[in-house]
């Protein structure tokens, strides 16, 4: 029976994830399997990340080894071009094939590696968020890829009641109610490919304003929790007010500057002139500023961004907002300045960006 096992792991090859799609690699991957779960096997050029899955037949299901099964291998960094070894956990059956997943990363999204940041901030005080690793677009969503998914959603049973607004193409889309941002997520993950994250009553959430909505643990796109947020935006640095420091000023972000009313604003007076042009919203081109530690964008001021959470609020039950916007003032725009709104509402402040679960790509 060892000798089965040997042939069925040496017919696995490199399965290749890109864009949703997915092709079957020319060449085997798989090197050697040693019988006690020590693999090695032949990296593909180009590939940023791999995964091992097992099944107990060649056609799948393919199942991804997690922690649960004691080896974790979520994902596996590529270091170039050679062979890699890695462990992972021993089937009970024989009957047990093996293959790697090449996992190429989406475009536009940045890897936030897990952790703990803990420190204090300047003004909220003592703080410390622990998340598992995932991926946060860098920009916030913009008017252009919005109509693009949702012009897909609605020929493939989806419901909307925003139509959704951009000063143009590249700048962030706003007035979106919340319910249509997480059924935004879903058509997302659908039209690549995915499953879908949000479900009501155990289906898949594509029509009406539901507050029953639940966050399941499919590996699709969703919007960040409050942690994920308020982490990602500190960019892996403690201690600060903002991702780049204490002092805000419009050459760092898109927000109204009272500079009169908080000694930490260093700008001037009213909204950034750069893009105080027409009319209202004056909102920026995505990625107009520098970007974070982490490489992600307008995490303070443009547009604040939706969250998934509840809180209690003054408008009853609200959904978390996050980052401020371009008019909001300095103190909104703080990474630990939490605000709410009810998720019927909508303005042309209000935007979001949306994050994947560490095991995907």
């Amino acid at each position: 029976m060892k000798n089965m096992r040997a042939w069925r792991w040496a017919l696995a090859a490199v399965i290749v994830a890109v864009g949703g799609t997915i092709g079957l690699a020319d060449e085997l991957a798989i090197q050697s399997f040693d019988g006690t779960g020590r693999l090695t096997f032949k990296e593909i050029d180009d590939t940023a990340f791999y995964r091992v899955e097992w099944a107990s037949e060649l056609g799948g299901p393919w199942t991804n080894f997690t922690g649960a099964a004691g080896a974790a291998l979520d994902e596996i960094t590529a270091k170039g071009s050679g062979i890699v070894t890695c462990s992972v956990s021993m089937c009970d059956s024989v009957l047990s094939f093996y293959r790697i997943v090449a996992l190429t990363p989406p475009s536009g999204m940045a890897l936030i590696p897990g952790g703990t940041n803990s420190g204090t901030d300047p003004d909220f005080g003592a703080y410390s968020l622990a998340v598992n690793s995932f991926r946060m677009d860098v920009t916030e969503v913009t008017k252009a890829h919005w109509s693009e998914v949702r012009q897909w959603a609605v020929t493939n049973m989806y419901s909307f009641d925003s139509l959704g607004y951009g000063k143009t193409a590249n700048h962030p889309v706003h007035r979106i109610y919340w319910y249509d941002m997480v059924k935004w997520c879903n058509a997302r993950s659908e039209k690549e490919g995915l499953p879908a994250v949000y479900t009501v009553n155990g289906a898949v959430y594509r029509r009406g304003q539901k507050d029953n909505v639940l966050q399941t643990s499919a590996a699709g796109y969703r919007l960040p929790t409050d942690l994920e947020w308020q982490y990602a935006a500190r960019g892996g640095v403690s201690n600060r007010r903002y991702s780049w420091g204490d002092m805000i000023d419009h050459s760092r972000a898109n927000y109204r500057g009272y500079p009169f009313k908080y000694t930490y604003d260093a700008g001037y007076e009213g909204y950034n002139l750069r893009y105080a042009i027409s009319d209202q919203p004056y909102t920026s081109p995505v990625g107009s500023f520098s970007p974070n530690e982490y490489g992600l964008y307008d995490m303070e001021g443009n547009v604040s961004e939706w969250c998934f959470d509840w809180r209690s609020g003054y408008e009853g039950n609200s959904r978390v907002l996050n980052g401020g916007c371009w008019y909001s003032d300095a103190s909104s725009c703080r990474i630990d300045s939490h605000t709410m709104s009810g998720p019927e509402n909508r303005n042309y402040g209000i935007g979001f960006r949306t994050v994947l679960s560490p095991d995907q790509p």
